[in-house]
C-alpha cells in the first residue's frame, strides 16, 4: 500500500529528475562533430568519446572550467556568509514588537519579491559609469568590466536580493521561541548579548541552517544575476552554469553536458556533506533505534529544562 501510493511521486520525481540527469551523463559522452577530411563537410552525428570530455578537464586543458570553478565557489561562500549576517539581523528586527512593524516586515522583503532579471537590471543601472554608486562614492568605478569589482556588483545584488529570505526563514524560528525563556534569563540577570548568543542562537539555529542549505544550493546554480548584471564571457565572473551554457549556444552539447553533470556532483555533494555533519540539528534533535532519544538535547528541550529548573530555584 505504501508504494502504491507514493508511485506517483516517484514518477514524476523520475521524470523530472531522474530522466534530464541520465540524459545529460549520455550526451557528456559525445563531442562536436568535425569535418571529414575527404569531402570537406561536416560528419553527420555526435563522435562517441566516452570520459574524454570529463579526461580534458582534469589534464591541463580545463582552466576554463577551473576558473568557473573557483568563481562558483567565492561568490557562493561569500554571499551565504553575508547574507547569514544580514538576515539574522533583519529577523531581529522584524521580530521586534515596535509601531509600524507591519511596514518595516513588508518593506524587507520586498527585495526577495522582485524577480532576479529585474533586479540585475536594477543594479546595473546602479553600477553604470555615471550611476547612482560611482556618484554616492565620488570616484569612477567600472563595476561591469572584469575585475575584482565585478565580483563586488555581484555579491552586493545577490545579498541585497536574498538576504530577506534568510531573514523569513529566521523570524519563523524566533516566532517559536516563548518569551518566558527570556523572563527567566533576566531574572538571573542575563544582559541582552547574553540571551542572544545563549537563548536565541541555540533555539534558532535549526531554520537558521535551513535558510543556510537552501541559499547553498541556489547560489551554487547562480547564472541570471552575474549574466544580465555584468554580461556573457567575463572572466572574472563566469560561473559554472553560465559556462554550461555558453558552450550550449554554441552547438557544444557535449562539453555543456559534462559541465552540467560536474555542476550537479559538487551540489549533490556539498548538500550531502551539509546534511551529513549537521542533520541532528536541521531535524532539532534525532532518534536512537527503539524509539528513545539521542544523547543531545534539542535546543528546545535544553531550554525548557532550563525554564524549570529556574522554577524550582525560585520557590
Amino acid at each position: 500500500m505504501a508504494t502504491l501510493l507514493i508511485s506517483p511521486t516517484l514518477v514524476v520525481l523520475g521524470l523530472v529528475i531522474v530522466y534530464p540527469v541520465l540524459a545529460a551523463v549520455y550526451s557528456s559522452m559525445f563531442t562536436v562533430p568535425g569535418v571529414d577530411p575527404g569531402t570537406g563537410f561536416v560528419e553527420g552525428g555526435e563522435p562517441f568519446v566516452g570520459l574524454d570530455n570529463f579526461a580534458s578537464i582534469f589534464t591541463g586543458e580545463g582552466g576554463r572550467f577551473w576558473n568557473a570553478f573557483w568563481n562558483t565557489s567565492f561568490l557562493t561562500v561569500t554571499s551565504v556568509l553575508l547574507e547569514t549576517v544580514i538576515g539574522l539581523a533583519m529577523a531581529l528586527i522584524m521580530h521586534q514588537a515596535m509601531r509600524g512593524r507591519a511596514w518595516v516586515r513588508a518593506s524587507i522583503l520586498v527585495p526577495w519579491a522582485i524577480p532576479t532579471a529585474i533586479s540585475a537590471l536594477l543594479w546595473r543601472w546602479i553600477f553604470d559609469s555615471e550611476g547612482i554608486a560611482n556618484t554616492m562614492l565620488g570616484t569612477k568605478v567600472l563595476w561591469t568590466t572584469e575585475g575584482f569589482q565585478a565580483q563586488t556588483a555581484v555579491i552586493i545584488a545577490e545579498v541585497w536580493k536574498t538576504a530577506p529570505f534568510v531573514g523569513l526563514l529566521v523570524l519563523a524560528g524566533l516566532q517559536i521561541i516563548s518569551q518566558e525563556v527570556y523572563e527567566a534569563a533576566r531574572v538571573d540577570g542575563a544582559g541582552p548579548v547574553r540571551r542572544f548568543w545563549n537563548i536565541t542562537l541555540p533555539l534558532v539555529k535549526p531554520a537558521l541552517l535551513v535558510a543556510v542549505l537552501f541559499r547553498l544550493l541556489d547560489a551554487l546554480r547562480m547564472f541570471d544575476l552575474p549574466y544580465i548584471l555584468i554580461g556573457a564571457g567575463k572572466e572574472s565572473v563566469e560561473t559554472l552554469s553560465m559556462l554550461a551554457q555558453d558552450e550550449a549556444s554554441n552547438v557544444r552539447f557535449g562539453p555543456a553536458s559534462a559541465y552540467s553533470v560536474l555542476l550537479f556532483l559538487y551540489v549533490f555533494l556539498i548538500a550531502f556533506t551539509f546534511i551529513k555533519l549537521l542533520g541532528a540539528d536541521l531535524l532539532g534533535g534525532r532518534d536512537e533505534p527503539g524509539g528513545k532519544k539521542g544523547g543531545r538535547k534539542s535546543p528546545r528541550r535544553r531550554a525548557d529544562g532550563g525554564r524549570s529548573r529556574q522554577k524550582e530555584a525560585t520557590a
